[in-house]
């Protein structure tokens, strides 16, 4: 019997849209608190969900000998961590949940089943929580539970109590790599390969994201900027590539190229060692410059994730993203004359637009023109500046264990209707762009694409008045 079982109530086979997309990448999360918990002596499982089933886990939690399960919750998996909770509560396991989400919704989550929520980084509070329970602190002092920051928990009275938080961890050098050897890390590489002829694994190199968008939630690692030392993080990146073999990365950092000099030292180690290999990462526009991209580009850099948001500096400056339209389109420019192909996420809805902010969003995308481009309807996440906001006009359509943030109306708002024609505007504007620049002959090809314009400019302005109720 484990010390502690952790999971993460992922299931790609039971989700008709990641099957379609068939990205998996391995909880590193998860694989970091196994390692730091294996280091400080505690006996730790990981059931990874990820190709598994929730009859397989259920099953598993009702026919082991419960001890301690820790569940990693976020936006898209509250529904099952709360099915997960009941069953291991009924199987009686102690339960504890953190992750992205439960730290917003602790008492929800408390009140749910979990009899511990860790809020923030996970590492050194689950180690003193787990201390406690083996040593048994709860059976001589009622008031232990009080003692560890990081935690929330409900009291003998059933109220709610949240402790301090913890202080981050200063030295991520001081971590050991994540307990990939826990799970199996070559399925994920192989799913890739069979699907996209390329495998793929992920690492990060740094922890925390330092600016402030308001849409954006800081919940485990805090709005800071740590980094760990660019010569351990190649180590790490060389072992990779000789056990797994993969054909390209993905570097999970929010923003990969916040410190510049830290680039340089990563891309001169990577340089003296002769290795490079394809990837991906997200960046920003204004932490882009040419000597910048020219060493993505020498380290394999294949695509970069912008972060666009809209093209209205208006609606920008509103979130908080302190960057310029123009900077965005230099960013992609500056990608595409390195051969980077460049990817763009954009957000509907957010609270103020207006019709000219959906223009020039589509004038934006036009004359970018990214090589791929994802669109979303801004959803308001608990913690953040933007959810204080748009609180008292927040509508929640089924109760809060049976939906997630993304479900929540906002009063007044375009409906998605609305949202939905400005979509299909915004790609065939952009289609019609490409074929112009690219000098397209086909008449026809062009005339279909300016008739579907106008039908959907038309769609668009006899749907602006309907809205979300």
């Amino acid at each position: 019997m484990p010390d502690l079982l952790l999971t993460h109530g992922y299931f790609l086979y039971e989700d008709p849209k990641e099957m379609q997309i068939m990205k998996p990448y391995a909880p590193l999360g998860i694989l970091y608190l196994c390692s730091h918990l294996r280091r400080a002596g505690f006996d730790v499982d990981v059931f990874d969900t990820t190709f598994s089933s929730r009859e397989a886990l259920f099953q598993h939690l009702r026919t082991e000998s419960p001890s301690v399960l820790g569940i990693y919750a976020n936006l898209m998996t509250r529904i099952n961590a709360i099915e997960i909770m009941s069953v291991a509560r009924e199987a009686g396991w102690r339960v504890i949940v953190g992750g992205p989400e439960p730290g917003a919704y602790a008492q929800e989550y408390l009140e749910a089943g979990a009899e511990f929520v860790v809020s923030g980084e996970g590492e050194a509070t689950l180690e003193e929580l787990l201390t406690a329970l083996r040593d048994g602190a709860h059976n001589s002092d009622a008031s232990w539970r009080s003692k560890i920051a990081g935690v929330a928990y409900l009291d003998e009275q059933k109220y709610f109590r949240q402790n301090p938080s913890r202080a981050q961890i200063a030295d991520l050098d001081s971590q050991p790599w994540p307990a990939r050897h826990a799970i199996d890390v070559q399925r994920y590489v192989d799913t890739w390969r069979t699907h996209h002829q390329q495998g793929s694994v992920n690492f990060i190199t740094a922890r925390g994201c330092p600016y402030k968008c308001r849409w954006c939630s800081h919940q485990v690692y805090g709005q800071t900027h740590r980094r760990r030392n660019p010569i351990r993080v190649v180590d790490e990146v060389e072992w990779l590539l000789q056990r797994y073999n993969p054909d390209i990365v993905w570097v999970s950092d929010d923003v990969f190229t916040i410190n510049h000099e830290w680039i340089r030292q990563y891309a001169t180690e990577m340089r003296r060692r002769n290795l490079r290999i394809p990837f991906e990462c997200i960046s920003r526009a204004d932490r882009l410059n040419e000597e910048m991209l020219d060493l993505l580009a020498e380290l394999g850099c294949f695509r970069i994730w912008i972060g666009s948001e809209s093209g209205s500096q208006r609606l920008l400056d509103s979130m908080d993203r302190g960057v310029k339209v123009e900077q965005v389109q230099r960013a992609v420019e500056m990608s595409r004359a390195r051969n980077i192909q460049s990817g763009m996420f954009l957000m509907w809805g957010y609270e103020g637009e207006e019709m000219q902010d959906i223009e020039a969003t589509i004038r934006h995308v036009s004359k970018t023109k990214p090589d791929v481009f994802f669109t979303t309807v801004s959803y308001p996440i608990k913690g953040t500046p933007y959810y204080q906001q748009v609180q008292n006009k927040l509508v929640q359509l089924n109760p809060w264990n049976q939906s997630s943030d993304r479900e929540i109306k906002i009063l007044g708002r375009h409906s998605r209707t609305f949202y939905a024609h400005a979509d299909k505007l915004l790609r065939d504007e952009v289609q019609l762009a490409r074929l112009t620049d690219n000098g397209a002959q086909d008449d026809s090809t062009i005339r279909e694409l300016i008739d579907n314009i106008v039908a959907s400019r038309q769609a668009l302005l006899a749907t602006h008045n309907e809205v979300e109720a």
